[in-house]
């Protein structure tokens, strides 16, 4: 299935895996979810993304289950959360160690995806506009406290599809004057975003140069999900880190 998976192109140390999933992955959701749903709450039948969600770890050889997070447009980081059923409340994990599996689900806001020059420790975040204005970035790398940390921009919406209002242009250029660049006017009181130069900018002021992905557009790409043109129906694709 070559378009199951998206696999990030970046400098990262040979221990360390990365993968994203498409909706053509191996899944059994159906309708709208069509087929590899990973979101719990997205409205899709509970069995039918627990089973899509077994199949991960044999489709991608995972050294473990992944560990999963209760993403709430926050910025708190879970650290070494475990597999399981119980998630915590968290836009961002590390993990330090072999074995290890980190997902960040996303259908529109940016998956950032962050390993360690010594391939020991990883990072994952989920950073919508909210979390990334709170900095959730800048808190997944201070959690990390590794050296040589190097990052991955995963697929987003593309500042083309994605318009905002006055309050999402405020979070950003209220803080940091040359965030300006990131939106271009559309009409009266709306813009443009591009979420990949807000990112950039946000890791180069805490030193992470290092930063490959980036180009994608949730809302066209027909292989991955997209609240903004699916609405309700729309499923979770996962950008998924591991240590082997």
């Amino acid at each position: 299935m070559a378009d199951a998976w998206i696999v990030p192109a970046w400098d990262a140390p040979e221990s360390i895996g990365a993968a994203v999933s498409t909706r053509q992955g191996p899944g059994v959701s159906a309708g709208p979810y069509g087929r590899l749903n990973l979101g719990l709450r997205s409205g899709d039948d509970p069995a039918a993304v627990a089973a899509n969600r077994a199949a991960l770890a044999p489709a991608l050889h995972l050294p473990a289950e992944p560990s999963w997070l209760r993403q709430v447009h926050g910025v708190a980081v879970a650290d070494d959360p475990a597999p399981g059923p119980d998630e915590p409340v968290a836009d961002a994990a590390i993990a330090r160690g072999p074995g290890k599996v980190l997902a960040i689900l996303t259908a529109d806001c940016l998956p950032v995806l962050f390993a360690s020059a010594d391939g020991e420790t990883i990072g994952a975040a989920h950073a919508g506009w909210r979390g990334l204005a709170g900095g959730v970035l800048e808190q997944t790398v201070s959690a990390m406290a590794a050296g040589g940390v190097r990052a991955w921009l995963g697929p987003a919406i593309g500042a083309a599809s994605y318009e905002v209002g006055e309050e999402v242009r405020a979070a950003f250029v209220d803080a940091d004057a040359g965030a300006a660049g990131a939106f271009r006017s559309t009409r009266a009181g709306h813009w443009t975003c591009d979420l990949y130069l807000l990112a950039r900018r946000k890791l180069a002021a805490v030193g992470i140069v290092d930063v490959a992905g980036g180009g994608f557009d949730t809302f066209t790409d027909g292989r991955l999900y997209s609240y903004r043109r699916d609405g309700a129906a729309s499923g979770r694709f996962a950008s998924l880190i591991w240590t082997r």
